[in-house]
């Protein structure tokens, strides 16, 4: 996150994120955390949500309300880094 209004940013991004569930029914679960470890090598939030299928993700990634998110995001960070995968 940028360091201007740091905290009550990333406050905001996590109660965003954590909003979605009821809004996108292929959101299967979601948990979010706000680092508190503060070390050069963490990030400063993590993101972790589960699908039951590529195509739950697919819903999910071009959800408006997911879209409102991480323009959000884009406005108030520096860099991001996503991973998905598949079990």
């Amino acid at each position: 996150f940028k360091e201007e209004n740091k905290e009550a940013n990333m406050a905001r991004v996590k109660s965003m994120l954590e909003s979605l569930p009821s809004k996108i029914n292929t959101l299967h679960s979601m948990e979010v955390g706000i680092d508190i470890s503060r070390s050069e090598r963490s990030f400063d939030l993590v993101l972790v949500s589960q699908f039951e299928e590529q195509a739950a993700l697919d819903v999910y990634a071009t959800h408006p309300a997911h879209l409102e998110v991480v323009r959000f995001i884009k406005e108030v960070t520096t860099l991001s880094k996503v991973v998905d995968y598949i079990q």
